[in-house]
């Protein structure tokens, strides 16, 4: 049985455990022994985190220890898949650029706040996980994000809607789902899930469960891949974040 852990808490205005209870409820229907955890004491265990096929945190605007996030990438980089939405994985460590730097990105602005209509596009290509599933409309906070320029970008969203500092500048197409790699590991990241009637959407429910499936297989994967990089030389971050 493939094994999931699911860290809530941080800001309660995203509904975490809400918002965690959909995704258990995702990967047990998939098979899974999925824990949900309300501490980042979670991510202590390596050993224990290094034995997971899936990490899925929900931690909104926290802090967390050095140690806690090398823990978290050293396991990713061996091949334990990532994934999650929102300001639950990349507006989790506002200080911690090891985990920005992981996750592929980091929440800046929602222009508007929340109940902005706006569209997402989906961005069709070789993945899978958006196949099928169509150009939708959904009322919620559109997130600016700064993002990774590795990452492969499934679906966007055009800026400006809302008025706001950046409009003079040229239309832009944000990201709104990607994936990536870090080490061996899959990454998975969809910016949409203010609250738990978002995740709830048909569109936005099923692109997190291919998400949360495509990241844990990922780890199978694994040792095909291992030659390209060395684990036992696994990345611990700048010399100015440690």
């Amino acid at each position: 049985m493939k094994k999931a852990l699911i860290v809530q808490g941080g800001w309660q205005g995203h509904q975490p455990k809400e918002v965690s209870e959909i995704f258990r409820g995702l990967l047990e229907e998939a098979g899974f022994e999925a824990e949900v955890s309300d501490t980042l004491e979670a991510f202590a265990d390596a050993g224990k985190l290094r034995g997971l096929d899936l990490i899925v945190p929900a931690w909104t605007m926290g802090e967390i220890t050095k140690d806690l996030v090398k823990n978290v990438s050293e396991a990713v980089q061996s091949g334990v898949g990532i994934a999650g939405c929102h300001g639950g994985m990349c507006d989790a460590f506002r200080n911690n650029v090891d985990w920005q730097f992981m996750t592929g990105g980091q929440w800046v602005a929602h222009p508007g706040n929340d109940g902005v209509e706006y569209v997402v596009n989906i961005k069709h290509s070789s993945s899978p996980l958006v196949e099928g599933i169509e150009d939708f409309t959904v009322k919620s906070e559109q997130y600016y994000l700064h993002v990774d320029p590795a990452v492969e970008v499934l679906a966007t969203t055009r800026f400006p809607v809302v008025q706001g500092p950046h409009s003079l500048n040229k239309a832009v197409d944000m990201p709104v789902i990607w994936t990536k790699r870090w080490g061996v590991g899959r990454v998975f990241y969809c910016s949409l899930g203010h609250q738990a009637n978002i995740v709830e959407m048909p569109q936005v429910k099923e692109i997190m469960r291919r998400g949360l499936l495509w990241a844990a297989e990922g780890k199978l994967a694994a040792a095909r891949d291992a030659g390209a990089f060395a684990t036992g030389a696994a990345y611990t971050g700048m010399g100015d974040s440690n």
